[in-house]
């Protein structure tokens, strides 16, 4: 009887737990995962609260860890709407492709700062919203101030950037490329995070 072969036994395995498969990632990259934990339901559901979803097209992620934003996301995206995912850590864009079957869905192993590229690769000219808990105060000199102006390239005008940190830092990115940047905090996540909703108006 014939045995599987190492290439047959990945495929057929299962993927690991969401919590295992975070916990790799930070062991592996600590500076480019943004905290100890990922983030609450409560967290994701107050960040997103305030698009607007019936005229959503393309939301995008940077960062997208084990997926705890792309789920919430991919149940409120219209049929005719498109997620990309956007991360440098091959192992988490493996992760999500082999859990998340949506047409809708695009995992995409890259940088951020390539985001305009990206989206144009993906078919379209612009995006509604992004959101990133991308650590940006520990990122490589010159990445975050990159990062933020070609978001604010891509964003449609009324669209926002949607950003949860732990450190009130940030902000330091946004404010030379957005002019209206709305705050608050979501306590009941560990650590507690600040949300920006950075518009482009």
């Amino acid at each position: 009887m014939a045995h599987p072969s190492t290439g047959e036994r990945r495929r057929n395995a299962r993927p690991p737990s969401p919590w295992g498969m975070f916990i790799r990632g930070f062991i592996k990259r600590p500076v480019m995962v943004g905290a100890v934990a990922y983030s609450t339901r409560r967290l994701v559901e107050h960040m997103i609260s305030r698009c607007d979803w019936a005229n959503c097209k393309l939301f995008v992620e940077y960062g997208p860890g084990v997926g705890t934003f792309c789920r919430p996301i991919l149940e409120k995206l219209p049929a005719d709407g498109m997620l990309i995912a956007i991360d440098t850590n091959p192992d988490f864009i493996d992760y999500l492709k082999q859990t998340i079957d949506d047409p809708r869905f695009v995992a995409v192993l890259g940088s951020a700062a390539d985001v305009e590229r990206i989206v144009r690769e993906n078919g379209h000219d612009k995006a509604d919203y992004i959101t990133s808990g991308l650590p940006f105060s520990t990122l490589p000199k010159g990445i975050g101030p990159a990062i933020a102006a070609a978001t604010h390239r891509i964003l449609r005008p009324g669209g926002a950037f949607l950003v949860y940190q732990y450190s009130p830092k940030v902000k330091q990115f946004l404010t030379p490329q957005f002019k209206r940047i709305e705050h608050a905090m979501e306590w009941w996540n560990v650590p507690p995070a600040q949300l920006y909703w950075a518009w482009k108006d």
